[in-house]
């Protein structure tokens, strides 16, 4: 399967405002890019690339005073298949996981384990550990927060999404990234792109998504506690802690969001080739 991805955002700066923009295809799915996603900025300005310490692909840029357009369109291959699943996966005990998984067990700055541990315990303590208890988890947090755009607050932790009970598809990840650390279970933010493949169309327009990956045995796995299904056709950008970790866009100055389109495409497949005799 061949999915069309990209986007067309335009930002207005007062000033030159410097800019970190995540907003390229994660390293882990480049073998999968059939026309790569370059960045276009209109004016065009200078830019630079690193790699941040979770492997994300960030650039660096000097956003000019006025309007400030960035743009991508891609072609990504994809299996066309659902997201993996394993209810067979066991948990890892902590004195054997990995060191770079361990990071994925602490307190971060939307995810406050300590305030949501004795919850936590008293919910899935009795819970099957491994599978079963990440899948309670996901239930739990889809069937009890609600989804609204209109519930979004850049400031919402875990915590608060709980009390609140409402929030957009980085507070589901939040709450289930949090409740999954307190049971000692690995678990880090993801987020990219998901179009309405395989299932019936949002009305919305599009956006960005999020979901998160729990460390089950000895591999992640991707969870998605919003839409609490298996979904075809998720392409990654950026994973970390939480949502502070992959800000899309970070500017170092005050800048206004004045455009944003994002695009998920199925592609028809190629036509059969055909001869003459």
């Amino acid at each position: 399967m061949r999915i069309n991805i990209g986007f067309d955002i335009i930002y207005t700066c007062s000033q030159p405002t410097p800019m970190v923009l995540m907003l390229n295809i994660h390293p882990s799915r480049v073998a999968d890019i059939i026309e790569p996603d370059v960045l276009h900025f209109n004016p065009d300005v200078l830019k630079t690339t690193y790699f941040d310490g979770f492997g994300n692909v960030c650039t660096r840029v000097v956003a000019p005073a006025g309007p400030f357009q960035i743009s991508t369109s891609a072609i990504v291959l994809d299996s066309g298949l659902p997201d993996p699943q394993n209810p067979m996966a066991e948990e890892t005990p902590v004195p054997v996981l990995p060191n770079e998984v361990l990071v994925y067990l602490l307190a971060s700055r939307y995810c406050e384990t300590d305030r949501l541990a004795p919850f936590a315990w008293s919910l899935f303590g009795n819970v099957t550990p491994g599978w079963s208890r990440v899948r309670a988890i996901v239930e739990f947090v889809h069937n009890t927060i609600e989804f609204g755009y209109h519930h979004a607050n850049p400031t919402k932790s875990a915590f608060d999404v709980l009390q609140q009970r409402r929030g957009v598809c980085r507070d589901f990840a939040h709450l289930a990234i949090a409740l999954c650390r307190c049971m000692n279970i690995p678990a880090r933010y993801a987020t990219g792109y998901l179009g309405d493949i395989g299932v019936v169309r949002d009305a919305a327009p599009m956006d960005f998504s999020a979901w998160f990956e729990a460390y089950l045995g000895d591999q992640w796995y991707t969870f998605d506690a919003r839409h609490n299904t298996p979904r075809i056709g998720r392409v990654l950008m950026a994973y970390g802690r939480d949502a502070a970790d992959v800000a899309l866009t970070t500017s170092i100055g005050e800048v206004i969001l004045t455009q944003f389109n994002v695009w998920t495409i199925q592609l028809p497949e190629f036509a059969p080739q055909t001869s003459c005799v």
